[in-house]
């Protein structure tokens, strides 16, 4: 295929997270598939307000290899036509934009509407969702704006491409799966991570990791944690990741079920350099998500060839397959306590060919080509 001018929209640094990781090594899949790309992000990208964590920029240097324009204010409509006619007049031949908040609808719909006055660049967007985990007022209307604009659209879940038809019917759309976060470096030593994470502890650990929100089923872990405990089965969690809802109902939780000496917590935001001896130190890597479309750390988990126990919810069981790769439990306690004691009652090493073998599907090529085909 004959190189493309490829723009990505969406978080990049200096924003921080899962978001603007995925865009700047899906701009680098492009450059290493003989495109010229760059990304488009966000100057400002939640009011403070909005914003549930501590902060919203990244403490890691920037890039060196993509560039990133820093343009985007998401509450200011003048500053979205001055974008949209700077993109517009640029012509590139694709934008790739990521949906994952309808509050981002009016800005991004604004964008796509000016830039495809231009009549050649084709948009394709990546929708992490299209009915958001937590619904807020403007929902409908927002996303409804957004999609008009859009050529094609690429779905990480089978869950998010049967919610298309809901706003959108008549644009082609595709599910690929989630690619593998492969650009947070190779493992490590297992007792070489946990030494760099100060956890003394040497035997076996699973690890939940990602900002803590309430679908996320934290909760529902504890719980479980202390039924295993009850039956003489108790383990240790690493907890890793910044809170983004209010801390303490799940501390008075903790106190309440007796489960404080099993909780390794590391509850500040994971910095990218850091990400690889949280994978490594841990033998599972635990999903108990009350809902879901995908996850991103389930290519992390594959990157790093951890295995999982998932909540049979959304685009996850289909990520991991069951008995292979990991276990798939019913979404309650009881299940999630189930499949942790089955897990360390055979240990990791059953899965471990299997993950290498099943990860072979999720390449970036594989995403970059769906996004050019479509």
């Amino acid at each position: 295929m004959a190189s493309k001018r490829v723009v990505i929209i969406g978080p990049a640094h200096p924003l921080r997270g899962g978001l603007a990781s995925y865009n700047e090594r899906l701009c680098r899949a492009f450059q290493q598939a003989g495109h010229v790309a760059s990304i488009c992000t966000f100057s400002l990208q939640y009011p403070g307000f909005l914003f549930p964590g501590t902060t919203q920029y990244s403490s890691e240097p920037a890039p060196t290899d993509i560039s990133i324009d820093v343009a985007i204010n998401s509450v200011n409509p003048l500053n979205w036509i001055i974008v949209g006619r700077k993109l517009a007049k640029l012509k590139p031949d694709l934008i790739v934009v990521r949906y994952w908040l309808p509050f981002m609808g009016p800005c991004l719909g604004t964008i796509l509407r000016i830039v495809k006055r231009n009549k050649h660049t084709r948009v394709v967007c990546i929708a992490d969702n299209i009915i958001p985990h937590e619904r807020r007022f403007g929902d409908v209307p927002f996303t409804r704006y957004f999609v008009k604009p859009i050529d094609g659209f690429v779905t990480m879940s089978e869950k998010v491409l049967s919610d298309l038809p809901l706003f959108v019917r008549d644009k082609p759309a595709r599910f690929v799966p989630h690619p593998l976060y492969d650009n947070f470096g190779e493992a490590v030593d297992r007792l070489e991570a946990r030494r760099f994470l100060g956890i003394q502890d040497d035997g076996p650990i699973m690890l939940f990791f990602g900002f803590i929100r309430a679908y996320k089923g934290l909760d529902w872990l504890f719980e479980a944690m202390a039924l295993l405990k009850q039956a003489k089965h108790p383990v240790k969690a690493l907890i890793a990741g910044e809170f983004y809802e209010d801390s303490k109902p799940y501390l008075e939780q903790i106190e309440r079920l007796g489960i404080a000496d099993q909780l390794i917590l590391h509850t500040d935001f994971i910095p990218d350099s850091e990400v690889r001896y949280y994978l490594s130190a841990a033998d599972m890597v635990i999903q108990p998500y009350k809902h879901a479309t995908q996850s991103g750390v389930t290519p992390l988990a594959y990157h790093f060839e951890i295995p999982m126990i998932v909540t049979r919810v959304g685009g996850l069981p289909a990520l991991v397959p069951d008995g292979q790769v990991g276990l798939v439990c019913e979404p309650n306690p009881t299940a999630i306590a189930d499949a942790i004691r089955r897990f360390f009652a055979t240990g990791a090493e059953p899965f471990r060919a299997h993950l290498r073998e099943e990860k072979k599907k999720y390449q970036w090529s594989v995403m970059v080509d769906a996004l050019l085909s479509l």
